[in-house]
């Protein structure tokens, strides 16, 4: 399972880079946004400049032990934790709920266990 601490060890690691990576950026990598949740992170960077900026905070980590990836916005919709961002016509940000293609809203009986 590993140690009851290993949580708020990641944590305090991810803070370190975080603190890292906003004394470091570049200006023009620096992002417009940036949310964590855990090891999720929403941001808003300049066009054009994601794959600039992913090379630069994985080179944050000198033990190479966190590589960071990214997914790019796809029909104005980004998924982000259990909610699709959308953009709208207006350019708006619209909430809603999003399951994984393969989620397939089947779920155990609670009297399955036996007890």
């Amino acid at each position: 399972m590993g140690s009851p601490v290993s949580p708020l060890m990641a944590n305090m690691f991810m803070e370190h880079l975080e603190e890292k990576l906003h004394a470091t950026v570049p200006k023009e990598l620096k992002p417009k946004l940036w949310k964590r949740y855990v090891n999720d992170i929403l941001e808003v960077v300049r066009k054009g400049s994601v794959e600039e900026l992913t090379e630069f905070v994985n080179k944050l980590d000198e033990s190479g032990s966190v590589k960071f990836m990214y997914e790019v916005e796809q029909d104005g919709k980004l998924p982000f934790l259990d909610l699709l961002l959308v953009r709208t016509r207006t350019g708006r940000l619209k909430l809603q709920i999003y399951r994984k293609p393969t989620h397939t809203d089947q779920y155990l009986n609670f009297n399955s266990s036996g007890y």
